[in-house]
């Protein structure tokens, strides 16, 4: 840890990074994921001792993460255009916990309890719909559709960024643009 960073932030980074070598070394020990991002493997033992501790941590951050990253979005507040920049930015600043989720997402959704699933799609079909009543989104298609390809086009841009497909700079301008002209209001 330097002299500015707190422990939580060091955590935060550490566990970022894990989340990563995860995605990328679904099957490696535990001694490999802490070589892979750079730690001992006591530095790693001290935020969990076995592999399905790191998974259920990972998990708990990556959630709590992405909750944090829809909330500063102001999605029941902003207008409609406002609050999906925020969205795509605040979610692409934390896309190493969406390439984590979209990995794990068989084990995550099966320990995830279905209200908070229910929850976060409940809150993006508000959105959409709040933005179609505004005249942003196109209305020929549902608010649930547009929150599934509004998830679609992140997780996918993500994964593609981080397979070296797409360049990280601009991609949250991309993304709005490519989402608003297949959305935007006609």
């Amino acid at each position: 840890m330097n002299a500015r960073t707190s422990p939580e932030a060091d955590d935060s980074r550490i566990l970022a990074a894990l989340a990563l070598a995860m995605v990328d070394h679904p099957r490696a020990t535990l001694q490999e994921l802490a070589q892979a991002v750079g730690i001992s493997k006591a530095t790693l033992y001290r935020f969990c001792r076995t592999r399905d501790q790191l998974i259920q941590r990972l998990t708990t951050h990556a959630i709590s993460a992405m909750n944090q990253a829809t909330e500063e979005s102001n999605l029941e507040t902003d207008p409609p255009a406002v609050a999906l920049r925020k969205l795509i930015t605040n979610h692409l600043e934390h896309r190493e916990w969406t390439a984590f989720i979209t990995h794990f997402w068989n084990d995550v959704a099966r320990e995830m309890p279905a209200e908070v699933i229910a929850e976060c799609e409940l809150k993006m079909d508000a959105f959409f719909l709040r933005g179609q009543q505004a005249g942003i989104f196109r209305i020929d298609v549902t608010a649930a559709t547009l929150s599934e390809l509004w998830f679609s086009v992140v997780i996918g841009m993500v994964d593609a960024e981080r397979r070296g497909r797409v360049a990280r700079a601009g991609l949250a301008l991309v993304i709005e643009k490519m989402f608003l002209e297949g959305s935007g209001a006609r």
